[in-house]
């Protein structure tokens, strides 16, 4: 179980750094809000419960005191999560009546578990549910956490069958950590009604029990409500993370063909100075380090990969006695085209006559182009060039 709320504490806070990254670029989504003042309650309940369940005094606080917190914290995200649904389906006028009446709920609640707090003897552990005003304050507790994760997994289960499949799937997994949380409070109210009315359904004494004092209690913190806070916090981060890996597998790519196309850019370039798209970033350790300077520069290479063999287009078709034609198809990609390897061994008698100042009088032919078309199927062909140039020119160095 200590891992489970390990989980729940680092998750909780990292998911927060997360959606108020997002916030800042969406001050004005109340929907967002809503969320991040859910994930923001449950990273700062997570304290004072820890605090509770080992009857240590935290910030000044008595340890039914910090319990307290923690559940008015856990309350309130129950209507941080009521507010995101209402303010995402209706219209802001009417979330907002609505929104206001569950306050009005959660404060009557919040009152009940003051008054419970109030009536407990000092000094009383925060889970002797033998007291009664202890078990008052579970019993409370529960049921209105219950009842809210219940409304939310109808919603949640509505949404996700008109959603699109990426939140769809977010949206279920957030279902199923609701459902697990309702059949958790369902499991401690009997447990805490149990203990309180003098049954004992504990693995040992109060002093042994953990954090739950019976067996139902027990159960359903291990089985249910601790994972279903982890399934709730995954659901939410999942479109967003989906969205992430792909954005990963687009950049290392892009790394990858920038790399790539180093030996066919470079015997181009130095030809060709003139075609470099010169652009220089405000800070060129940033541009190096973000994603978008990856995306940049490989953008960059291709195009200029791309107008060199443009420059350098008339010179193999010089090499084919001058026939335009001859030319576009050795490098056009249709049928019968020339491979890789010949072409990038005509590249290089190609880019020898024109560094000694050759004439030619033909004009600038297709060279390497793909079948299809498309960015990524034209890197497709500068890439298979490149390789084979580079090949050629290690082929070179080793004869010499």
């Amino acid at each position: 179980m200590s891992l489970l709320l390990t989980l729940y504490g680092v998750g909780s806070f990292l998911v927060l750094a997360w959606m108020a990254h997002r916030l800042t670029r969406a001050p004005r989504d109340v929907p967002l809000w809503a969320v991040t003042g859910l994930i923001a309650c449950w990273a700062a309940a997570y304290p004072f419960g820890l605090a509770a369940d080992r009857e240590e005094v935290f910030l000044g606080l008595a340890p039914m005191t910090s319990r307290l917190v923690q559940h008015i914290l856990v309350l309130a995200a129950v209507n941080c999560m009521v507010c995101f649904y209402l303010f995402s389906a209706l219209e802001p006028a009417r979330a907002r009546r609505r929104a206001g009446w569950y306050a009005l709920a959660l404060m009557g609640t919040v009152a009940v578990l003051i008054a419970a707090v109030a009536a407990a003897p000092a000094g009383t552990r925060t889970r002797d549910h033998t007291v009664t005003g202890v078990a008052v304050f579970f019993v409370t507790a529960d049921l209105y956490l219950a009842v809210g994760f219940a409304l939310g997994w109808i919603w949640t289960r509505r949404y996700a069958r008109i959603a699109e499949p990426r939140l769809a799937r977010g949206l279920r997994i957030t279902s199923w950590g609701m459902a697990a949380v309702v059949v958790a409070d369902a499991l401690f109210v009997p447990a805490v009604l149990m203990r309180w009315a003098g049954g004992d359904g504990a693995p040992g004494s109060l002093d042994t029990a953990g954090a739950a004092e019976t067996t139902l209690g027990w159960f359903g913190a291990v089985f249910f409500l601790l994972p279903g806070i982890v399934l709730i916090l995954a659901g939410i981060t999942y479109p967003a993370a989906v969205m992430r890996l792909t954005a990963l597998r687009v950049w290392w790519r892009h790394l990858r063909a920038y790399r790539g196309l180093e030996p066919l850019w470079t015997a181009l370039h130095r030809q060709f100075p003139e075609d470099a798209l010169h652009r220089v970033p405000a800070r060129r350790w940033r541009d190096a380090l973000s994603p978008r300077g990856v995306h940049r520069r490989y953008y960059r290479r291709a195009i200029e990969c791309r107008d060199g063999l443009v420059r350098v287009s008339p010179y193999l078709a010089a090499l084919d006695g001058g026939s335009g034609g001859g030319g576009g198809g050795d490098g056009a990609g249709a049928e019968g085209a020339a491979p890789p390897e010949r072409l990038a061994v005509r590249l290089r008698e190609a880019l020898r006559a024109h560094a000694a100042g050759r004439p030619v009088d033909t004009s600038a032919v297709p060279v390497a182009v793909p079948a299809e078309g498309g960015l990524d199927a034209d890197v497709e062909r500068l890439l298979a060039l490149s390789r084979a140039l580079r090949a050629v020119e290690r082929a070179g160095r080793d004869a010499a």
